[in-house]
């Protein structure tokens, strides 16, 4: 049933159909009942929630070159990543993230900024930590663009994995046993051990 408006004229109460039945309401988006409320990004302290870290490391874990295996947990089906001790990005990967999340990889001055200001590595890579520190500082100014970002990346309002083209391709990848770490670059997900953990 449609919502209907009272007005009041001239002392007598009259019932309106709103002329606007499909307007949604202030906790709902694009014209749907939202059935949960957005998950929180950040905890009553202003730091990052626990649920938007695990969301951020499996996002950084694509990305990443690191040195030991990652180890992938199961949520809801889909396999949410975990970046091994000591994993950075480097520049191909902060490109490749910086690329899917928002179109295009950074500028020089940007990327001159994140070296300067966030925690990187001593060649210049970026470290979880400094990763963890943009989204902090993006989501306390402005937490509708790490719902954007979130959102590329494959989760919902409720910070789960939701499939993707992208996540169901490397979800249906063969597991094979773990090989040596190659000493040149390259991507975390190509080293991902298959192991299902309570979260």
């Amino acid at each position: 049933m449609p919502p209907t408006t009272t007005t009041i004229t001239n002392g007598f109460d009259s019932r309106v159909q709103s002329p606007r039945p499909g307007t949604p309401e202030p906790s709902s988006r694009q014209g749907r009942r939202n059935t949960q409320p957005d998950a929180q990004l950040l905890d009553d302290d202003g730091a990052i929630s626990q649920k938007l870290e695990a969301c951020l490391k499996h996002i950084f874990t694509k990305y990443c070159t690191a040195a030991p295996l990652a180890v992938s947990h199961k949520a809801h089906g889909l396999s949410l990543l975990v970046p091994p001790e000591g994993a950075y990005l480097t520049q191909e990967g902060l490109d490749a993230w910086a690329r899917d999340t928002n179109g295009a990889p950074f500028s020089q001055e940007t990327k001159d900024e994140l070296v300067e200001f966030l925690d990187v590595t001593d060649d210049g890579g970026l470290t979880l930590k400094g990763f963890m520190q943009i989204y902090q500082l993006q989501t306390d100014n402005d937490e509708e663009e790490t719902w954007r970002d979130l959102s590329n990346h494959g989760f919902d309002r409720t910070l789960t994995l939701v499939s993707t083209r992208r996540e169901e391709d490397f979800d249906n990848q063969p597991v094979s046993e773990p090989k040596p770490i190659p000493t040149s670059t390259g991507s975390c997900t190509n080293r991902v051990l298959s192991i299902s953990v309570a979260c």
